[in-house]
């Protein structure tokens, strides 16, 4: 099969707390997801375009990144790869964020939100698409182990 879309997502987390976007779309119920987006032609690799969606939806920075998962989707032509990062906060100022889609209400709220890296957080929102949140959910550890950081525990 041939590779239509890429695009480049981040398991992001701030110590511990996992960052996602709140979706709200007129008419439709509420969904999760990471941050990220596709990747341009002009990005000159996956991660490039990873730090280009972070700052363009956070106005933030990474420490650091790590490819942790490939998701793959049948698409009209052949298929769509989301390249999935475990991801470290560096700084964020959402008052600077650039992406396109703010500016245009028809595509409803991008809200910024903070839940604990946990599964149980993490399986309390409907996080899309749902194999991502099935794959956070049950590898906290191995996703923390990555990034060499510590997530204190509340079960």
């Amino acid at each position: 099969m041939i590779v239509v879309k890429r695009s480049a997502r981040a398991i992001l987390l701030d110590g511990s707390e996992l960052i996602l976007m709140k979706r709200t779309k007129p008419g439709q119920t509420p969904y999760w997801v990471t941050v990220g987006g596709g990747i341009e032609a002009d990005d000159p690799s996956i991660e490039d375009a990873l730090h280009r969606e972070v700052f363009e939806e956070l106005g933030a920075t990474l420490t650091r990144a790590e490819l942790a998962h490939l998701i793959s989707t049948p698409v009209e032509g052949g298929i769509a790869v989301q390249h999935i990062f475990a991801a470290q906060l560096g700084h964020m100022d959402i008052t600077v964020r650039t992406g396109e889609e703010f500016a245009r209400t028809d595509r409803g709220m991008y809200e910024v939100v903070r839940i604990p890296f946990t599964a149980a957080a993490i399986r309390g929102v409907a996080v899309m698409p749902t194999e991502l949140g099935d794959f956070m959910a049950a590898n906290i550890d191995a996703i923390t182990a990555l990034l060499g950081t510590k997530v204190r525990r509340t079960r």
